[in-house]
């Protein structure tokens, strides 16, 4: 057995913007019922006669309560339940059975044109309610019609059987439109019905599926942490155990305590980086320009890139104001610049580049010696991953995080033999006007 809202209530409290769009529809479509009636009456006077002032007062009644009904359906911040839904409609369909039924009397004539107004409530069951009930709505609409006819030929003898045909044809009419409209709109509910249930079971596999992925990348991480710490802490031991040597020189034991001394340097950076890659993401964002924060890290890595004859170009001026965190910002480009710089030539160029695009700003920082070997470039940010002798692996991973968390991205733009590129966006351009020139932060 079908019940009311056996298939839509979830989704009207699911999406109430919806219901509010569908009630929107039967209003105008009664108020224009309404309007058309009036029309009518008032153009053809000559044969129905001046429309009285008490029906017009009944009409005006009928557009303020179908206004006010509008009203409050939009202006509802809260959703709707099933109970308010079914509420409703039913005060709704007895309001237009009472409606067409009082103008119809005070018309005072055999014409049927009023009850016009009982197309909304067979509509209205017909997507709303079940069955059982759109038929008994329908059935109501069409005894409604031969009564009138009855109570209309009693009062003004003698009937005219023509006129309990064309209540018997306007019954069948709302027959055949109500169980069409039912079956279509049931067959609607019920795919709507299915989808829904696909799309939570999609999302429930969505979730499973995330909480399986961070598990793996937990395992994944734990097992490079290890890998990357027992390797210090294994040089160390044994640097300490040889130190200890009762047979071990002076200069021996020196150098054993050295690489004692550079392994936990190295651990102690790595685990500062890992600890810089796993904090949560807190930004102090501030208005600067971009143009500052490459001139203070291209002044950085400066002393570096001269120590191998290395040139740092800039690009043209933007005067992008831009709001950022900038030590974050700073962080990641001077990641860039060190992997960019140890990995040219000896008296290559690095180039920096900044340039807007589609409402973002893009920082490009190039150099001439590639192309990153393909089986390197998919694991490029991934944690630990190095194709360096030295280095923790972590510096491409924390500057995409800071990418990221700024609402952007860092990727690998071009790979090929006579350029590597690695490009970073950032989304929000505050302003682009020239703005006066500041002193680099020292």
């Amino acid at each position: 057995m079908h019940k009311a809202f056996a298939l839509d209530s979830t989704d009207i409290t699911r999406d109430p913007e919806s219901f509010k769009r569908q009630e929107a529809a039967f209003v105008v479509l009664n108020l224009f019922i309404l309007a058309v009636l009036l029309l009518t009456h008032t153009v053809f006077e000559s044969y129905w006669g001046s429309p009285p002032k008490a029906l017009i007062i009944v009409l005006a009644g009928g557009f303020l309560l179908n206004a006010g009904e509008l009203i409050w359906v939009q202006t509802r911040k809260i959703g709707f339940s099933a109970a308010s839904v079914t509420g409703l409609t039913w005060a709704s369909i007895l309001l237009n059975m009472s409606l067409a039924l009082v103008l119809a009397a005070l018309s005072n004539r055999q014409d049927l044109q009023y009850f016009a107004l009982l197309v909304v409530p067979v509509l209205k069951a017909a997507f709303r309610l079940s069955w059982f009930a759109t038929v008994g709505v329908v059935a109501v609409a069409g005894l409604l019609d031969f009564y009138w006819v009855w109570w209309y030929f009693k009062s003004h003898p003698p009937v005219v059987m023509g006129e309990y045909f064309e209540a018997g044809t306007i019954s069948l009419i709302y027959t055949a439109m109500g169980s069409l409209v039912w079956l279509l709109a049931d067959n609607l509910r019920r795919g709507q019905y299915r989808l829904q249930r696909s799309l939570d079971e999609l999302e429930l596999t969505r979730i499973r599926l995330s909480a399986e992925e961070k598990l793996a990348a937990v395992g994944r991480l734990s097992s490079a942490i290890a890998h990357e710490v027992r390797n210090p802490v294994a040089m160390i031991s044994s640097s300490l155990e040889a130190a200890l040597a009762e047979d071990m020189e002076a200069p021996s034991r020196r150098d054993m305590l050295e690489i004692a001394a550079k392994e936990a340097s190295r651990l102690e950076k790595l685990t500062g980086d890992f600890l810089t890659y796993a904090r949560p993401d807190s930004l102090e964002k501030e208005r600067c320009e971009l143009e500052h924060i490459v001139d203070y890290v291209t002044s950085l890595c400066r002393p570096h890139a001269a120590k191998r004859s290395l040139t740092i170009s800039t690009g043209a001026r933007a005067g992008i104001l831009i709001e950022i965190d900038p030590e974050k910002i700073e962080q990641a480009l001077l990641n860039l610049m060190m992997n960019a710089m140890e990995a040219s030539l000896d008296g290559g160029i690095v180039q920096v580049s900044i340039l807007r695009e589609n409402g973002q700003v893009r920082i490009d920082i190039d150099n001439a010696n590639g192309p990153i070997p393909d089986k390197a470039v998919d694991l490029l940010f991934e944690p630990f991953f190095t194709t360096k002798s030295h280095g923790t692996g972590l510096g491409l991973a924390i500057s995409r995080k800071i990418a990221c968390a700024h609402g952007g991205d860092l990727a690998l733009a071009v790979n090929s033999p006579e350029t590597v590129r690695f490009s970073m966006t950032l989304p929000s351009i505050v302003s682009t006007s020239a703005l006066p020139r500041e002193a680099a932060r020292e």
